[in-house]
């Protein structure tokens, strides 16, 4: 699959039914940190997914992830605890509204970390500092 160079975002979504339609929501960080803008027309294209297998097929797949991450492994940002996942795990944004899940920290901690997993939708990172919310 070819992914253009204008890509604005990528998310995953449910589609609900809503009287005569069927609506797709576009997370608030999306429009808040991302390329999307409220108001605007864009092209949306849906995509099955089979959410018990997130291997990926082919060594393309997994540079077409990693282009499509605003993040790579080793980088490291300085980034806020928005939530806590189901997992017990911290959960971050960063560029374009990039998902940084975070182990061993709390809502509202602001964290240096290292990236260490990277996938599309998706990566993982280390503590590296802990920093005053302030700073």
């Amino acid at each position: 699959m070819q992914i253009p160079d204008n890509l604005l975002c990528l998310f995953s979504a449910r589609v609900d039914e809503q009287r005569d339609s069927y609506v797709l929501e576009v997370p608030k960080q999306e429009v808040t940190t991302g390329g999307v803008q409220v108001g605007d027309v864009h092209r949306v294209a849906v995509f099955a997914t089979d959410t018990t297998d997130d291997t990926p097929t082919s060594h393309e797949a997994v540079q077409n992830r990693e282009r499509l991450a605003p993040v790579e492994k080793g980088d490291q940002r300085t980034v806020d605890i928005e939530d806590i996942g189901e997992q017990g795990d911290g959960i971050a944004r960063t560029d374009r509204g990039y998902v940084l899940i975070v182990p061993d920290t709390e809502k509202g901690e602001r964290v240096t970390v290292e990236v260490t997993d990277v996938s599309e939708s998706v990566g993982f990172a280390d503590v590296v500092e802990r920093k005053p919310y302030y700073e």
